[in-house]
This record gives structure tokens, sequence and C-alpha cells, in this order.
């Protein structure tokens, strides 16, 4: 694995906000969620979509703090438009577990 400088670290502006709705997403080439986060008022609410299907349904999803990176350039999966990369870990078959603080921040904080 490469090394990289405190710099670098500091490009990634990765935040934290509160899913305030979300869907199946039935057109995704593999099972998928589509995600409406709101990171506060500096940065609004911005969607996404995750293959999280295992672990989560839309409903487990609304009021959830995730962990995102806002500033990758928005990509285009499927015809829906995902603005953020919303992070998490697999577990020990590769299903995806979000990663969220532990205890209840207010939205928009940056990781530090």
């Amino acid at each position: 694995m490469d090394k990289i400088g405190f710099d670098d670290f500091l490009k990634v502006d990765v935040r934290v906000g509160r899913v305030v709705r979300a869907e199946a997403f039935p057109e995704a080439r593999n099972p998928a969620i589509k995600m409406w986060v709101d990171f506060g008022d500096e940065i609004g609410e911005r969607k996404t979509s995750a293959q999280v299907t295992v672990h989560y349904t839309p409903e487990m999803l609304i009021g959830r703090q995730v962990m995102a990176v806002v500033n990758f350039p928005p990509r285009q999966i499927g015809k829906f438009m995902s603005e953020v990369l919303v992070l998490g870990f697999p577990d020990a078959e590769g299903a995806i577990v979000l990663a969220a603080p532990d205890q209840d921040v207010p939205s928009g904080g940056r990781l530090h």
C-alpha cells in the first residue's frame, strides 16, 4: 500500500449526515438502496446509492447517521446521479456494514 502525507488525507472530505429518505433501487446492476442524506446547512442534502441490502432495508436507514466522502465528483449510476460516497466495511462474508459515529453528532461534522 502506498504511503500518503497528512496533506493528502486532508483532501478527502469525510462528513457525517443523517439519512432523510431511502428507497429500493431495482434498476441497479447489483441490489442497492438510494439514499438522500442531510449534511447540515453548509453542504445540504445529497443523494447516493449503496449496495447495503444484506444488512439494511430502506426503512431501517431513515434517521440513521452515516459517514460519506462529500468532495468526489458526482457519478452516474444508471439513471441516478450519486453525489457522495457513503462509507462502510465488509463483514466476514463481504456484505457492507455502514460506517457511522458511535454517538449522535451534529450533521455536517468533518472527520478528524
